[in-house]
């Protein structure tokens, strides 16, 4: 096989290790490093380096082994409803601004009344928070839909949007709308079913049409 080839596959694979090693989230990290052990044993076989292929091996393994445990662990998700002013919740959005930057570049928290605001919890531990407002039309509109970076695995996202469903239903609201501008954010945004309606504005219908208008009529 071509000697260069192989150099750069080396290369190649060595870089999606380190890369790994730069991830914020455990599931980025094990997916990543998943991939780049796999690559480092294909490479340590095709160079005939037979600990580099079985050490490498035993990695990918491992990774594969922790993935399946991350996505059929059953988690206890609660929410924790707080006060817009409430002082934890803005040492909370302090420490973790800049991150929160990152997502969303134009959020400013001003407390209001009508906020609704609450913590998302893992197993009693806070993973993220959620702030919006109810507006008109049965509209609430997210103004923060933030998760801390080690548990960004979709997980938060699916508790907001299909399990805590009913609850949104009970206020009285019909769509869930955000604005986002962060490639990464909208990505998520579509994983959790909102469609995209003009440049930045997301919506997710949460009473199907039928419902709506037997509720109208």
């Amino acid at each position: 096989m071509n000697e260069t080839f192989l150099i750069w596959f080396g290369y190649g694979a060595s870089g999606l290790i380190a890369l790994s090693m730069a991830m914020n989230s455990i599931v980025k990290f094990r997916w990543i490093n998943l991939v780049g052990a796999s690559s480092f044993a294909i490479y340590g076989v095709l160079i005939h380096a037979l600990p580099v292929a079985l050490l490498n091996s035993l990695i990918a393994s491992l990774d594969v082994y922790y993935l399946i445990k991350i996505y059929t662990r059953k988690e206890l998700f609660e929410t924790l409803e707080i006060r817009s002013d409430n002082r934890y919740l803005l040492r909370f959005l302090e420490f973790h601004q800049k991150e929160i930057e990152k997502f969303f570049p134009d959020f400013i928290y001003v407390p209001k009344p009508d906020h609704i605001s609450f913590f998302i919890l893992r197993n009693m531990n806070i993973a993220g928070v959620f702030i919006a407002e109810k507006r008109a039309n049965r509209e609430l509109y997210v103004l923060l839909d933030f998760v801390v970076p080690q548990y960004r695995d979709f997980k938060n996202g699916h508790y907001i949007y299909h399990r805590l469903k009913s609850r949104f239903v009970a206020l009285g609201i019909h769509k869930v709308i955000m604005y986002s501008t962060s490639k990464q954010h909208s990505r998520y945004l579509k994983k959790m079913g909102f469609k995209k309606e003009g440049n930045d504005r997301y919506v997710k219908s949460i009473v199907n049409q039928d419902k709506t208008r037997d509720n109208r009529s």
